[in-house]
C-alpha cells in the first residue's frame, strides 16, 4: 500500500503541473479545466466513500484514485502535445514564407 501511495503522489504532482500550465494560459479552456477539476474531485471523494462503505480496502481505494489521475494525465498530455504540434506548424509556415 505504501508503494501505491507513493506512486499516487508522484502521478498527482505531474497532473497538478499540467493543470497549472493550462490554468496559467487563462481563457475559456482554463475556466473549463478549473470547473472540471472541482467536479472530478467531488465525484472521486464520493466514489472513495462509497467504496469504503462497501468494504473496499485502502489499497483498492488508492488504485481507484490512480485510475482517475492516469486518465487526467492522458487527457492533459494530449492537449499539450496538440498545442506543441500547432506551434510547430506555425513555425514551419513562417520559415517557408
Amino acid at each position: 500500500m505504501v508503494n501505491s501511495l507513493m506512486l499516487l503522489a508522484v502521478e498527482a504532482n505531474q497532473v497538478i503541473a499540467l493543470r497549472m500550465m493550462k490554468l496559467m494560459r487563462g481563457g475559456r479552456r482554463a475556466r473549463r479545466e478549473a470547473n472540471l477539476m472541482v467536479s472530478e474531485k467531488i465525484l472521486a471523494a464520493f466514489e472513495a466513500a462509497s467504496s469504503l462503505m462497501t468494504g473496499a480496502s485502502g489499497d483498492e481505494i488508492v488504485q481507484g484514485y490512480r485510475r482517475h489521475v492516469a486518465a487526467n494525465a492522458k487527457r492533459l498530455g494530449k492537449q499539450k502535445s496538440r498545442q506543441s504540434r500547432k506551434r510547430s506548424r506555425k513555425r514551419a509556415r513562417r520559415r517557408r514564407q
